[in-house]
């Protein structure tokens, strides 16, 4: 008698939990945006549009973190919206109402309700290849925001961005492995291949289970964009780090945020911009 093959743990495993466990961290980003529009502004924010949502996972986190809350998530993906709906909005959809809301558009588009915060992270941005284009996204961006609206950013950097490398991270309790594929990188456009690939325990692998075809934007680019676009004016916030209890010298970051002018460059860092009507 044949016996039946094996599931691996790669062909059970669904790529966007995968992602959101090892990729997203809504509460952080809540807090984030939350602390930084009260210091800009002088009041909290309540409504919040998120750009290329994908899952709406963020979306949804801000709904539940504040009954005051209302978002509007846009993705062009059917495929990743529906997911999000299924999986993320429907098992609190009592708690939230109708307080958030799903579009599958462009965001390019520019919508009648305006939010107190806009935001595009997961460098998602990146998919922007020309200055036109970035432009012109930071254009509907703050279309879409009210008179005392700000868009929040993340970038990232530092000397080891445009090497081709293999980075791994052991996610949820070593249940799987997440690995960041910096494929190619030319140095002529600024443009850039990326992979996400999950391993497991077992040996299984989904391969390139997400790829990004991108440009990477620096810092003072997005700056002058942005001041292009009509922002009146912009804050770069840097993770403040502390000393490892290692002895390699490792820095340790805090997950504190503060807005600086000058920051010596690191291997990689990760940061923020906030972009104010």
């Amino acid at each position: 008698m044949q016996s039946q093959k094996k599931t691996t743990l790669a062909e059970q495993a669904d790529r966007h939990v995968l992602y959101q466990k090892s990729v997203q961290e809504p509460e952080a980003e809540i807090e984030l945006m939350n602390e930084k529009y009260l210091e800009l502004r002088g009041r909290k924010p309540v409504s919040l549009r998120e750009d290329f949502c994908g899952t709406a996972y963020l979306s949804v986190a801000w709904c539940l973190a504040d009954p005051a809350h209302t978002a509007v998530g846009v993705d062009l993906c059917h495929e990743t919206l529906e997911w999000g709906r299924r999986n993320n909005l429907q098992p609190v959809a009592g708690r939230i109402g109708k307080r958030l809301t799903l579009i599958e558009g462009d965001v390019l588009d520019s919508d009648s309700r305006k939010c107190d915060i806009t935001c595009a992270f997961n460098f998602s941005y990146n998919i922007f290849k020309t200055r036109e284009q970035l432009l012109g996204y930071f254009r509907a961006a703050r279309n879409n925001l009210n008179d005392e609206g700000v868009l929040f950013l993340d970038i990232y950097g530092g000397t080891e961005a445009i090497d081709t490398v293999e980075e791994e991270r052991e996610v949820d309790d070593d249940s799987f492995t997440y690995v960041w594929d910096q494929a190619k990188y030319n140095p002529i456009t600024g443009e850039m291949l990326c992979h996400i690939h999950f391993n497991f325990p077992d040996g299984s692998r989904i391969e390139r289970a997400f790829t990004y075809d991108w440009r990477l934007w620096s810092i003072p680019e997005v700056i002058e964009l942005l001041r292009e676009a009509g922002f009146s004016d912009t804050r770069v916030y840097w993770e403040e780090f502390q000393d490892s209890d290692d002895d390699d010298e490792y820095l340790e970051g805090t997950g504190n945020y503060r807005a600086v002018t000058e920051i010596e460059n690191q291997e990689s860092w990760v940061s923020y911009i906030a972009a104010i009507v």
